[in-house]
């Protein structure tokens, strides 16, 4: 299929977290697929360790304040954006009081995974999917990376199957070595549950919504290709994708515009 217009669904870009390899990718990859002539729309939770005013973020207000039903709580939705300026590289960051304000990544300053972290990744992907959708813009492909984006594509392929802005788009899943350690949450399979997201859709899956690889299952079943980013990480997900044949991409080394592409042209 074409890969025109190219939606990154990222989890950490530098600078404006620390640099990690996901951190890496989330900077460069889009930048290079940009410069291949394709058209891009980066997004990225508006984390806690995130300086606004040294990364001159500033609120978007024509794309927030839509509210966020999850597990029955009303949560506000929140869309600033900045500039990378060598990348000439535009990113939208999703912000939330309850999930993101003053709050790390996975876990807290003493290493405790945040017990809501399920409901963090379904905010974070359905506050994604709203913002393209008022952006009036239709991506090809919608590549996801990290644990937080990885609701993303269960909801691409049930609940926002028949948007137009999502009827024909093809998703990708990177997967790295950085996941959740804790079982899910108890209302993991409740707070997933919107529009035709029920129980026997989720009851069809191989899915072990026990396990902390659930999140990394979910975003597996879902997708249509996975990438794996770092040679020898995360064996377990890619022999779930193959188990269900998937199509994967292994560790291609250093991400190239051209190996990235040519992937997706393949779905």
């Amino acid at each position: 299929m074409k890969a025109d217009k190219v939606l990154f669904i990222t989890q950490e870009i530098t600078p404006y977290v620390p640099e990690t390899q996901m951190a890496r990718m989330g900077r460069k990859l889009p930048q290079l697929v940009q410069e291949s002539g394709r058209q891009i729309r980066t997004f990225m939770p508006r984390w806690g360790n995130i300086n606004e005013r040294r990364n001159m973020l500033h609120e978007v207000i024509r794309l927030s304040g839509m509210n966020i039903i999850i597990d029955d709580t009303d949560h506000t939705l929140v869309i600033k954006v900045a500039s990378i300026q060598q990348a000439r590289m535009q990113v939208y960051f999703i912000d939330n009081d309850d999930y993101f304000q003053n709050r790390g990544m996975l876990t807290d300053e003493d290493g405790t995974e945040y017990p809501d972290n399920i409901e963090r990744a379904i905010f974070y992907a359905r506050g994604v999917l709203e913002t393209v959708k008022k952006l009036r813009w239709i991506p090809d492909i919608i590549h996801c990376h990290g644990w937080i984006s990885a609701v993303a594509p269960l909801l691409i392929k049930t609940a926002y199957h028949d948007e137009p802005a999502f009827q024909d788009t093809k998703v990708v899943f990177s997967v790295y070595g950085e996941t959740p350690k804790n079982n899910p949450a108890a209302n993991f399979r409740e707070c997933l549950k919107f529009r035709n997201i029920d129980d026997q859709l989720l009851d069809n899956t191989n899915i072990d919504f026990s396990s902390p690889d659930a999140l990394a299952q979910l975003a597996v079943t879902f997708s249509d290709g996975l990438i794996q980013t770092e040679e020898g990480v995360a064996v377990e997900t890619l022999d779930f994708a193959r188990k269900i044949g998937k199509p994967i991409l292994e560790y291609p080394g250093e991400p190239t515009s051209e190996a990235y592409t040519a992937f997706y042209e393949t779905l």
